[in-house]
């Protein structure tokens, strides 16, 4: 990697040609292969799922244990401080409209796609049909053939309202942590970085015992109809970036333990600070939407 010319921080760093993008292409590869395979029946579809992935951690943790030490090393200016903001900024833009597309999906069905399919058009097609949200009574299921099995949609009470809670409160405990560090009380800082990583883990297993609750209780599944799989999908995705976040928080507070960032140089943890709160910003919308309309 470029160093720093007498000790003193470059305009701008630029780092030497480096393995770790085309690795983690690879590592990617597999874990597509693998999953394609493994869903259309091949038994080692699994194993290479299992490999690419370990592979793909293997090289990030390579390549940001490089980018961390040429951060606390000094090689990291202003611009590159600005660069990492443009980025972050971009790849939440495209993380709304990742989860735009499942929302838009939700209200399409709700709002024209079963409709369309209770209008006067298809009353011979499908005579008994009623055209109401959710989908849940016999002739609402969307199913003519009688393929999707009753089931119970998901209320706001109580456990969806509890991770609610949770959410919110690590956005309390992540911003004090923050305004502890911008005021240098690292013990504090540190306490809190604590606390939002453990409202994060609870989330988690309460959305796990959520989806128990929905598959064992409820019969609740993806495959149940429209309601079924736009619940799954939205659902789903979003626990899995309260997952990423949570990571994201978790190896912030242990570079924080080492003694990494201080009141003016600290992007890795406004980073992972605005993930974590576009995190708490979509679960709102979330919130409203599908378990309350």
């Amino acid at each position: 990697m470029s160093s720093t010319a007498h000790g003193t921080t470059p305009y701008y760093f630029v780092p030497q040609p480096s393995r770790h993008p085309a690795m983690a292409a690879l590592g990617l590869f597999f874990v597509i292969l693998g999953a394609g395979q493994w869903i259309n029946g091949s038994s080692w579809g699994k194993y290479a799922l299992a490999f690419g992935m370990v592979w793909f951690l293997g090289v990030l943790y390579q390549w940001f244990s490089e980018a961390v030490g040429e951060s606390e090393s000094g090689q990291y200016s202003r611009k590159i401080d600005l660069s990492f903001r443009w980025s972050m900024s971009w790849f939440i833009f495209s993380e709304v409209m990742f989860f735009g597309a499942f929302f838009t999906a939700l209200w399409w069905a709700r709002s024209h796609s079963v409709p369309a399919l209770g209008s006067l058009e298809n009353a011979l097609l499908w005579p008994d049909f009623k055209a109401v949200w959710p989908s849940l009574a016999a002739g609402v299921t969307a199913s003519p053939a009688g393929i999707v099995e009753p089931f119970t949609t998901m209320t706001p009470f109580w456990l969806p309202t509890i991770n609610t809670a949770l959410l919110l409160t690590s956005g309390v405990t992540l911003t004090i942590a923050h305004h502890a560090l911008l005021v240098g009380n690292r013990s504090k800082t540190l306490t809190f970085m604590w606390l939002t990583v453990l409202l994060g883990i609870v989330f988690l297993v309460v959305q796990g015992y959520e989806y128990y609750h929905a598959y064992h209780d409820l019969n609740l599944k993806l495959t149940s109809g429209v309601y079924g799989s736009t619940f799954f999908m939205l659902t789903g995705f979003h626990g899995f970036h309260v997952f990423v976040g949570m990571l994201m928080l978790l190896f912030i507070t242990l570079r924080l333990q080492k003694g990494h960032f201080s009141a003016d140089h600290h992007f890795g943890f406004e980073g992972a600070a605005w993930y974590w709160h576009f995190v708490d910003v979509v679960w709102l919308g979330l919130y409203v939407l599908v378990y309350w309309m």
